[in-house]
């Protein structure tokens, strides 16, 4: 199956040019301070694609998902696969979502380093295939423009007990790219360079089980 994988689009996603693939993953930060009708034209976008499955996470600008959460997940069209610390499977390929990144609190999904992040990553199942998180885990594509990495730790360690084949992130814009870590591929695919604009284009790849 062909992957295109989005993310960090913020509210500019109609700007993209998108290839043709069998499923798209969007790995968080469609709108830029989560106002409704940035909300509401993304959602008709998305639904709108010309894929067989659309995945969705949320990202630390997403302030509807965070603080309406029932609501947020009543609005998202029937065809979108929204995933919150939880999963799915397509193909028996089985894919597993969470919005959740460290220190920003009192952005969207914003923890606590540690036990706090730690809570989130403990309920990622053992047989997952392709993981979907806001944050990158620590010191792998989270540099910020300052060289500063600021990925997530306990996440970093609960891959070490975990075989995902590939993991999916954004959130840090300026490390856009992928790189391969024994048996993982790690893709940050920010289609938003902060410096730049809207510049990334959209990560390909193929996987079936």
């Amino acid at each position: 199956m062909r992957f295109i994988v989005i993310s960090d689009t913020h509210g500019q996603h109609r700007k993209l040019q998108l290839p043709e693939g069998d499923i798209i993953i969007h790995a968080g930060d469609f709108c830029h301070f989560g106002n409704e009708d940035n909300l509401y034209d993304f959602l008709d976008w998305y639904d709108d694609l010309k894929f067989n499955f659309k995945i969705l996470i949320a990202g630390n600008h997403d302030f509807f998902a965070a603080e309406h959460s029932i609501r947020f997940k009543e609005i998202i069209p029937e065809g979108i696969t929204y995933l919150d610390d939880s999963g799915t499977s397509i193909n028996d390929i089985k894919i597993w979502g969470s919005p959740v990144q460290p220190d920003l609190i009192g952005w969207a999904f914003g923890k606590n380093r540690g036990k706090e992040m730690k809570y989130h990553w403990d309920l990622i199942p053992e047989d997952i295939d392709i993981l979907i998180t806001h944050t990158p885990p620590y010191g792998i594509l989270d540099k910020t423009r300052f060289g500063k990495s600021i990925g997530c730790e306990e996440l970093s360690i609960r891959l070490k007990s975990l075989a995902v084949k590939i993991h999916i992130f954004g959130h840090v814009h300026e490390s856009y790219g992928e790189t391969i870590i024994g048996n993982t591929i790690y893709m940050n695919g920010s289609n938003i360079n902060s410096s730049k604009g809207l510049v990334n284009p959209p990560k390909v790849f193929e996987f079936n089980k």
